[in-house]
């Protein structure tokens, strides 16, 4: 649109000058077309405000020399129409810097006034009276106007998607953010549940066994002492792999989830509780998720056979079928009711099972537990697994 103003003033000013040679008014028109064409370079300098943000104070001030700007450029305008007609085509740029520098009514009040004095320039230059130079002006103010203010709202529509776009990504992220915090709050939690707090538990019921029979049986105590204190180093080991996010030092010591769960077996074993562990079927490779997934289950479910179910004894099975793992862990403590378990959000037995439940659910899993008053506890997880490639036939 600048383009066009320009070429528009320069081919009205080289029309004057082949048609008006060495008039008086000559040297007139000429400084005048410079002085709009100066006074129209100046605007973009100064720039413009969108009609339908709101006035404020700032936007105001920044306003105002837009607004004398745009006065100077009709006036000039103006007064070259009145003395040379044929600039009267270079007020359709006019138009666009109107709508583009005042609000609508102002704007369409502007586009009148150029259109009327259009009409009347045409109408000077006509030999005699034609309808067309009457309402030609008028049509194509009118599409200008309209093919603008049509381009004005679809751009604030797009505006106002932009926004509501970018507002929407920005929600989005913060309830991802929140979602990631609340899953590694839950992940932290279960992960000092099934280790520190479980170590902790243990090392306090040992030093208070060895406190017991401190002076009765000074060998047994110290055996509990020594105990607490293989606990202490092995929890230990297991804060620091956990602070790196490493996989639980039992896995680490090879042997895989088998080995794993044997040792877990070993060292909770008890004179009092012993815990022994099986195996049926040969297990595959597992993901390293599933297998720390599936030994931190089993540490729970044994903190929760230690702590609550005075149990005689406990058993750990690993069954490792095709498409799916079980593991299964059975004591003959006092046993619960699981439904009311089931029924109460915080859970009767603490953090336990509802760090087991959301285990379970991230491997995507199942867990069932059979249980009754007075007749032990058999708690089941079955994991599936993911189905092994086969090789392609040629």
């Amino acid at each position: 649109m600048h383009t066009a103003f320009f070429l528009l003033l320069g081919a009205s000013l080289a029309r004057f000058l082949l048609r008006h040679p060495g008039e008086p008014r000559t040297p007139w028109i000429i400084a005048l077309s410079v002085v709009l064409a100066l006074l129209y370079v100046l605007g973009p300098a100064l720039g413009t405000t969108a009609p339908a943000d709101p006035p404020t104070d700032d936007r105001r001030r920044t306003r105002a020399p837009v607004l004398l700007w745009l006065g100077m450029v009709v006036a000039v305008w103006v007064v070259l129409v009145v003395l040379a007609p044929s600039f009267a085509w270079c007020a359709v740029p006019l138009f666009y810097t109107g709508l583009r520098t005042l609000p609508a009514r102002p704007a369409l009040t502007l586009i009148a006034v150029l259109t009327a004095f259009v009409v009347v320039a045409q109408m000077r230059l006509a030999d005699r009276f034609d309808p067309n130079l009457l309402l030609a002006p008028p049509a194509v103010a009118a599409i200008a106007a309209a093919g603008f203010v049509h381009m004005q709202r679809q751009a604030a529509r797009q505006r106002a998607l932009i926004d509501d776009l970018i507002r929407t990504r920005r929600e989005l992220a913060a309830t991802e953010r929140r979602a990631g915090t609340l899953i590694e709050r839950q992940r932290l939690a279960m992960e000092i549940h099934d280790s520190l707090a479980q170590g902790l538990s243990s090392q306090r019921m040992l030093l208070q066994a060895a406190d017991r029979v401190w002076e009765t049986d000074p060998a047994k105590a110290r055996a509990h002492v020594h105990a607490a204190a293989s606990i202490a180093e092995r929890s230990l080991t297991d804060a620091r792999r956990f602070v790196h996010d490493l996989a639980p030092a039992d896995l680490a010591e090879g042997g895989g989830l088998v080995g794993a769960l044997r040792r877990l077996a070993e060292r909770e074993s008890r004179a009092e509780l012993p815990v022994r562990f099986h195996v049926e079927g040969a297990p595959a490779a597992l993901p390293e998720r599933t297998e720390s997934a599936v030994l931190r289950i089993a540490q729970g479910a044994l903190a929760n056979v230690r702590e609550h179910a005075s149990a005689r004894t406990a058993a750990l099975t690993l069954t490792c079928l095709g498409d799916q793992l079980v593991l299964d862990v059975a004591d003959d403590g006092r046993g619960f009711v699981p439904e009311a378990v089931a029924a109460d959000p915080a859970g009767v037995r603490g953090h336990g099972l509802p760090a087991i439940r959301a285990r379970v659910r991230a491997l995507g899993g199942t867990l069932t537990i059979e249980s009754a008053p007075h007749e032990g506890t058999v708690l089941t997880v079955s994991v599936p697994l993911p189905a092994p490639e086969r090789p392609e036939r040629r």
